[in-house]
């Protein structure tokens, strides 16, 4: 053993953002008490977090089921909602304990606001992301949502528009977007709507991964936050694994003594990605 061990380190910064630990936070807190509780779509872009809490009680649905649904209790995770939905709750006599992101609410409002001031509005997001639908409900669906410049290439777009960005996006793309789009004679008022937690972390990650001889990303597949993060880790240590789970973990990929540090998005649990490390120090 000895020098021929793996050397783990995981990044401190890693880990919840805070949106998504006051949600989780007020599941546990609900469902100690209740027992049960819904959430509406995956309460984090993360597997084996979903597994843990729907183990403790958490019922997901999805927004067809709110429908049916009367005299309940529902969680709005940290993507936040439409305006549809606040609807629906109250026609149904539905509780919603409301744990959307204080920055994905302030963005809803921003985009709102512009809406009702008759600006044409452009949101840099993934198609049909659940934060990218609640800020498409602040327009009644009339934003155009684009997650790649070339979508843009042939659309027909007004001279004038605003720009914003879902929360989670890469900062350097959105940038990049907005300069594009000035070049191309449009008169863009660009909004950067990125949360400042997510960009810290794309700062942060260069130095952190220069260290290792090898990194493993610790995220869920459907992670917006996590594919950003990873492309960054990848850019600066190209010997970068992206994992869901530590079953997704091999020996060959390591060498006898190799450095190794562990990095994950704003929606991978800290005990995840140290079962993780565990299970590299036994190599």
């Amino acid at each position: 053993m000895g020098e021929y061990q793996l050397q783990v380190t995981i990044d401190a910064d890693s880990g919840f953002c805070f949106g998504v630990v006051y949600a989780i936070d007020m599941a546990e807190e609900i469902l100690a008490e209740d027992g049960y509780l819904y959430c509406l779509g995956d309460i984090v872009h993360n597997d084996e977090e979903v597994d843990r809490l729907k183990a403790l009680g958490l019922r997901i649905i999805e927004h067809a089921d709110l429908v049916g649904l009367r005299d309940e209790k529902v969680l709005i995770r940290a993507h936040g909602e439409a305006p549809e939905t606040y609807r629906i709750a109250l026609e149904n006599n539905i509780t919603l304990i409301d744990a959307s992101c204080p920055v994905v609410l302030k963005l809803q409002n921003r985009i709102k606001t512009s809406y009702d001031n008759n600006e044409k509005i452009l949101i840099f997001g993934k198609h049909g992301h659940a934060e990218v639908v609640g800020l498409e409900g602040q327009t009644n669906g009339n934003a155009l949502v684009f997650q790649d410049i070339s979508e843009l290439d042939n659309a027909d777009l007004p001279a004038n528009f605003t720009l914003y960005s879902q929360t989670t996006k890469s900062m350097e793309k959105f940038y990049h977007v907005k300069d594009e789009l000035l070049s191309r004679g449009y008169e863009v008022k660009a909004n950067d709507t990125i949360c400042r937690q997510v960009s810290n972390r794309d700062k942060d990650l260069p130095a952190f991964v220069a260290k290792f001889d090898k990194i493993v990303f610790v995220s869920g597949k459907k992670s917006s936050n996590g594919k950003v993060l990873y492309e960054v880790c990848r850019k600066h240590n190209p010997n970068t694994y992206f994992i869901s789970s530590v079953s997704e973990l091999d020996k060959n990929m390591f060498a006898a003594g190799d450095k190794v540090g562990i990095a994950g998005a704003t929606s991978s649990p800290m005990w995840l990605m140290q079962m993780v490390k565990a299970e590299l120090e036994t190599y």
